[in-house]
């Protein structure tokens, strides 16, 4: 079993030691119960990764020193996920599901047929962006990320339609998956491929669907509508599917070699 993960916002070169306090040091020394001597992986979620070794662990302070010290690149093409709120019950686990299957940035959605609303004030959308930050760094920890993704400000369809055309006439390819298009989602990321593209977004509906009025105005805008598959998914789950076959079809996941 890997090494489990613990965030630091600074790691020291090879040789150097660290003590990660606070939350992180509480769970690496109380919940996982870490000795000196184990090993630990320490990232900063903005690429460095470090293998390091327990020097100390009790109360809420763990001490390392670092072994093996790594910056990562981050993977390409990157891949944008707008998700549309799920239903509460399961609007968390989409952000897990989709950091852990290797979202770049997760931007929520208020689509218009959401059952679950964020609007009626600043303070319900900052609680609802810091809830799905809490699980995008949980899962990242989980996956042993070296990346973390960002949650984007709440973008109503209106704003969603600037932004899309303001992709469009950059080095993206921006897809909305919909279970009622024919155009299949693998060809469109095998042109995308094709055709060196540097980001990928996709956009997620709400269980209700994306209106058609909303399909329209970010066609216009420059987004291709596409089916991802034979299966209707829910909107928690459909992001990760569709991550899954990006890194497949993509250099994002690395090919075996021999």
């Amino acid at each position: 079993m890997s090494a489990s993960l613990l965030r630091s916002d600074e790691i020291p070169d090879d040789g150097g030691r660290l003590v990660i306090s606070g939350p992180e040091g509480k769970h690496g020394a109380a919940a996982l119960r870490l000795k000196p001597g184990e090993g630990i992986l320490v990232g900063d979620g903005a690429g460095v990764l470090a293998e390091c070794e327990v020097v100390s662990a009790a109360g809420s302070e763990v001490e390392v020193v670092v072994r093996s010290r790594t910056e990562h690149q981050a993977p390409r093409p990157s891949v944008t996920i707008v998700q549309a709120l799920p239903k509460s019950e399961r609007s968390e686990l989409a952000v897990d599901l989709a950091t852990e299957a290797g979202a770049d940035e997760i931007i929520p959605w208020q689509a218009d047929r959401c059952i679950s609303r964020w609007t009626g004030g600043k303070d319900k959308a900052d609680k609802g962006r810091q809830k799905w930050q809490n699980a995008a760094r949980a899962a990242a920890k989980q996956a042993r990320r070296a990346f973390e993704p960002p949650i984007g400000e709440l973008v109503d369809t209106k704003t969603l339609t600037g932004m899309v055309a303001d992709w469009a006439n950059t080095s993206s390819a921006v897809i909305v998956l919909h279970e009622e298009e024919s155009r299949a989602f693998t060809d469109l990321v095998a042109n995308a491929v094709g055709e060196g593209i540097e980001r990928i977004v996709l956009v997620v509906g709400p269980e209700g669907g994306v209106a058609e009025h909303e399909i329209e105005a970010l066609r216009e805008a420059g987004a291709t509508p596409a089916l991802l598959g034979p299966e209707v998914l829910r909107t928690s789950t459909a992001a990760a599917v569709a991550l899954g076959a990006i890194g497949a079809l993509t250099a994002r996941w690395p090919s075996s070699r021999g």
